[in-house]
């Protein structure tokens, strides 16, 4: 198998470096470390139609909730997001959160946040019809979350 630089992209404060994608695995699976600032703008509660992301703390502390049941995530920390189960993530820290996140299969890769960046980078606030566009075409759905 041939080996590729990791890619970094920037989405907003959030850094995502990508250590393999669908497009390197055969659609297997994508993995990204994401480096989430204190307060950082994050993304809002969604959820994936095709896709599971398992999250590992490595370093700081990052709240993720899914269907409403929050989880802190310290270094050695993991939390699993099943398909079609609503989840959402925030640094309410001090310091930056950094976490490795895979998702399986690999259909949901470099291509979605290189999308999504585009659009909360082109200036002004992001344009919500935009971003559930971008949303729709690589397989999640923005949803409120349960008991919120």
């Amino acid at each position: 198998m041939p080996q590729y630089a990791p890619e970094l992209i920037k989405v907003g404060q959030l850094e995502l470096r990508f250590l393999f994608s669908g497009a390197e695995t055969g659609n297997a699976l994508t993995m990204f470390e994401m480096t989430v600032p204190p307060g950082a703008r994050v993304p809002g509660s969604h959820f994936h139609v095709e896709v599971d992301e398992a999250v590992y703390g490595l370093e700081g502390e990052l709240t993720y909730t899914i269907e409403g049941a929050k989880h802190q995530i310290r270094p050695g920390d993991r939390v699993f997001a099943p398909r079609g189960k609503v989840h959402h993530f925030v640094n309410d820290g001090a310091v930056p959160a950094k976490v490795l996140s895979v998702l399986t299969p690999g259909s949901i890769g470099p291509a979605y946040f290189r999308d999504i960046a585009a659009v909360v980078g082109a200036g002004g606030p992001p344009d919500p019809a935009k971003i559930k566009d971008v949303m729709a075409r690589h397989g999640l759905v923005a949803a409120p979350m349960p008991g919120a």
